[in-house]
């Protein structure tokens, strides 16, 4: 990973200094575009409401806001000024867009999906792809990609194959590493955060099915589906990871500090962020079943190592305050015994 200035690093411990809990949870996710909006346009009484103690993502001004590249610009820029200069503590946000095949917004430039890419056997040309979206991302404030799929696909059943770079790990990890390197660039100031995705075992899914559970030995696991993880964080300097939906071997990913942390930072060495699958986080509630409220499944995904959750607030906010309110008043209660 390309290491972060000293100066950022002392700027980020003097803001988390100051931070209440509300801005830090706040901080922990994002909206919608089009939560913001009223009418399709940007309503500002929306944006001084929900955004009055910053917000970490806006998610797809462009994708989900059907604006021109120049509005979206616009937009992002008054949206980027109310929490820069309206904000008690100026911290600006992360706009996040969709980029698989080519920015997914109007008038943007669409490439071969990645599996007709893959089929060059050419990895430079999904640099030179990838260089093409950063320059259109960057010109409409776009910081962060959700792609590359780093998934191996070895089941021509799973709903989204054209998405990865086909079957063979080596393959996959070439042009996973083209891939990222061309759309963060150089320098990371400079280029666009890519996003791994899906921290693990997605598209092996049984029958298919999208969300549907994940059967992997520890030999295919290590051998076949984490060497382009591996290869992205090692050789690409991978910045941002997305975890996957299903179970993998009877363990919910999305709540599984074994997998997310354990694995993925301990073993891997990644010290990116981790962002979310869209509603990963109240799924583990409200799909799988394995968390009895939002609060809960809130607890559960961030101590596994899911850092901010996607594509909007369902969980994080407010269960994570209702759940620091409930130790507090546990807390006091104990001493008040003692």
């Amino acid at each position: 990973m390309t290491q972060t200035p000293t100066h950022i690093k002392k700027r980020v411990s003097e803001l988390l200094a100051q931070m209440t809990l509300q801005e830090k949870i706040r901080q922990l996710g994002g909206y919608w575009f089009y939560e913001l909006q009223t009418q399709g346009q940007l309503d500002m009484g929306k944006v001084r409401v929900k955004l009055k103690d910053g917000v970490g993502q806006i998610t797809r001004i462009a994708g989900a806001g059907n604006l021109t590249p120049l509005e979206t610009a616009k937009t992002y820029n008054r949206i980027q000024k109310f929490l820069l200069e309206e904000t008690r503590l100026g911290i600006p946000t992360i706009n996040h867009e969709e980029c698989c095949s080519g920015l997914m917004a109007l008038e943007s430039t669409v490439y071969p999906q990645p599996i007709g890419l893959a089929s060059t056997f050419k990895p430079e040309l999904a640099k030179k792809m990838t260089e093409q979206i950063r320059k259109q991302m960057l010109a409409i404030g776009a910081r962060q990609g959700l792609a590359p799929v780093l998934d191996v696909g070895r089941d021509p059943r799973w709903g989204r194959i054209e998405e990865t770079f086909g079957e063979d790990p080596m393959l996959v990890s070439q042009f996973g590493k083209a891939y990222i390197q061309g759309l963060q660039g150089e320098d990371p100031l400079k280029g666009v955060m890519a996003t791994g995705k899906h921290f693990i075992g997605h598209a092996f899914s049984q029958g298919g099915l999208n969300c549907g559970p994940v059967h992997l030995g520890e030999r295919d696991l290590w051998d076949v589906y984490m060497a382009p993880f591996q290869a992205a964080i090692r050789d690409a300097g991978l910045m941002s990871m997305m975890n996957a939906y299903p179970e993998l071997d009877g363990e919910l990913v999305a709540a599984s500090k074994r997998i997310l942390t354990d694995l993925l930072r301990d073993t891997l060495g990644f010290d990116g962020v981790v962002v979310s699958d869209y509603e990963a986080v109240v799924m583990i509630h409200n799909y799988h079943k394995s968390s009895p409220t939002r609060k809960d499944a809130a607890i559960r995904a961030l101590t596994a190592g899911i850092d901010v959750e996607l594509p909007t607030f369902d969980c994080y906010l407010p269960g994570l305050q209702q759940a620091i309110n409930a130790l507090i008043r546990s807390i006091h209660r104990s001493l008040l015994i003692i």
